[in-house]
C-alpha cells in the first residue's frame, strides 16, 4: 500500500515540474506547437504502458471506439488548454481551477449517467464553486483568457473521467494512454502548422522536460493503481498544489493574496470531499483503470 502511494506521489510530482517546464516557455512558442512535441516525447511511455500480449495497433483502437474518441479528443483539449492556462496565470491558480473537475464529475454524473447525488456531495459543489468565486472575484480583478482555459480543462477531463465510468474495466491501458497522446498530437500539430517556428536549443530543452517528463507520470500511474486501489492514489493529486506554489514562488515570483489562498482551500477541500464520497457511494474507483 505505501508503496503504491509513493509511486503515486511521484507521479504528480513529475505532472507538476512538467508543468512548470511549460510555464517557463513563456508564450515563447505557440500552445499547440508545445502540445505536439509534448505528446510526441510521451510516445516515448508507450513501450512501459505495453503488457505483454498487447498489439502495438491498440494504441489507435479500443473495444468502444466512442470512448477511444472522447479520449482522444478531451485529451487534446485538456493539453492545450492546460498550456495556455500556465502561460497566462500563477501555478496555482491554475492548478485550483483544474482541481474543479471532480466537481465537475459529480454534475456530467447526474446527468448523463443519471446517478443519485446526495446533499454532501451537492454541498460540496456548492463549496468549490464558491471557491471559484474568490479566487476569480469577477468584478474585481481582471478575467481573461488563463481562467477561460483552466476552466476548460477540469471540464475536458471531467468529461474523460466519466467516459471512463460509462467503460468500466474493459478497456486496455494502452489504448486509454494512446487516445490521450495521439489526440494532442494530431490536433497539436495540424494547428501549429499556420505559425509554426523551429524552437531553440533552450526552448527544445524545456519541452523535452515537459514531454518526458509528462510521460513518466503516465508510467508511475499505471505502476502505482498496479499496486494499489485508484481510489487511494487519486487524493495524491493535490500534492500538486505544495510544487505549484512552491515553483511559482521561486521560479515564477507569483504571489497568491489571502482571499485566493481561502478560495483554493476551498476548491481543495470540496474536491477532495467528493473524491472520498464518489468511492464510498459508487465504487466506481475499483472498476475505473486510472490512466
Amino acid at each position: 500500500m505505501f508503496k503504491g502511494v509513493l509511486l503515486g506521489f511521484a507521479c504528480y510530482a513529475a505532472y507538476a515540474i512538467s508543468d512548470a517546464f511549460v510555464k517557463s516557455l513563456r508564450g515563447s512558442l505557440p500552445a499547440f506547437e508545445a502540445v505536439f512535441f509534448g505528446a510526441v516525447l510521451g510516445l516515448v511511455a508507450i513501450p512501459f504502458i505495453r503488457k505483454p500480449g498487447d498489439r502495438w495497433h491498440e494504441v489507435f483502437v479500443a473495444n468502444r471506439p466512442s470512448l477511444w474518441w472522447i479520449r482522444a479528443v478531451t485529451g487534446a483539449i485538456t493539453n492545450v488548454s492546460a498550456v495556455v492556462a500556465f502561460t497566462h496565470l500563477p501555478m496555482a491558480e491554475t492548478f485550483a481551477l483544474i482541481f474543479l473537475m471532480p466537481i465537475f464529475v459529480t454534475v456530467l454524473s447526474v446527468v448523463f449517467l443519471k446517478e443519485h447525488v446526495g446533499w454532501r456531495r451537492w454541498s460540496a459543489v456548492f463549496a468549490g464553486f464558491v471557491g471559484v468565486l474568490v479566487v476569480l472575484r469577477p468584478g474585481f480583478r481582471h478575467l481573461g483568457l488563463g481562467h477561460f482555459a483552466a476552466i476548460t480543462c477540469g471540464m475536458a477531463g471531467a468529461i474523460s473521467v466519466v467516459a471512463l465510468r460509462m467503460a468500466g474495466a474493459h478497456e486496455k491501458r494502452i489504448s486509454l494512454y494512446g487516445a490521450g497522446v495521439i489526440g494532442p498530437l494530431v490536433a497539436g500539430g495540424l494547428l501549429m502548422l499556420p505559425s509554426f517556428t523551429w524552437p531553440t536549443l533552450h526552448q527544445g530543452e524545456l519541452l523535452a522536460g515537459y514531454g518526458l517528463l509528462a510521460g513518466l507520470a503516465g508510467v508511475l500511474l499505471m505502476l502505482a493503481t498496479q499496486l494499489v486501489p485508484a481510489n487511494r492514489v487519486a487524493p495524491t493529486q493535490y500534492s500538486q498544489m505544495l510544487w505549484a506554489i512552491g515553483f511559482g514562488y521561486w521560479l515564477f515570483g507569483d504571489t497568491l493574496d489571502w482571499p485566493m489562498l481561502a478560495g483554493i482551500a476551498l476548491i481543495l477541500g470540496a474536491g477532495l470531499f467528493t473524491l472520498v464520497r464518489e468511492e464510498q457511494v459508487t465504487g466506481w474507483w475499483r472498476r475505473a483503470r486510472l490512466v
